[in-house]
């Protein structure tokens, strides 16, 4: 299979799963734009949600090779919203059960940022207020929508 058969392979499951793939460039890592259906002032969540778990179940079934992801989100096309990362230790450390899914939602919400340049903490909120002892992490939470 071809580089380019598999970077189709991915946009399709990627589009099957809600998300709006702009750009897609196989290889390692695997650069991908795409397009919010909630073109707020942050990046929601849930899509960053949908998107692994698609790269999760394509690589639970042998269909994927799990490669770092460097995620951009866009408003629209040159409205860039924000970005995140997946790395692929992380999806290894998943699929040999080394890590929980919420230790690996919490691993890629720690590299969000936003267009502005303010990271995100893992509740969505801009900002620091782990100062003020609110760490602002819901441990529940994870891209999957499952709770421990």
């Amino acid at each position: 299979m071809t580089g380019d058969e598999r970077t189709s392979d991915v946009e399709s499951a990627l589009r099957s799963y809600g998300v709006n793939v702009e750009r897609i460039d196989g290889g390692d890592p695997l650069n991908l734009t795409y397009m919010t259906a909630f073109p707020g002032r942050e990046v929601h969540r849930g899509e960053i949600g949908r998107t692994l778990n698609s790269l999760i179940d394509r690589a639970e079934a042998d269909a994927w090779e799990p490669v770092t992801v460097e995620a951009t989100v866009i408003r629209s096309p040159g409205d860039v919203l924000g970005a995140w990362r997946a790395e692929a230790a992380w999806f290894d450390a998943l699929l040999a059960y080394e890590i929980s899914e919420t230790e690996f939602s919490t691993r890629v919400l720690e590299t969000l940022t936003h267009a502005d340049g303010d990271p995100e903490d893992a509740d969505g909120r801009a900002g620091d207020d782990e100062a003020d002892g609110d760490t602002g992490h819901d441990p529940t939470e994870n891209p999957r929508g499952e709770r421990p």
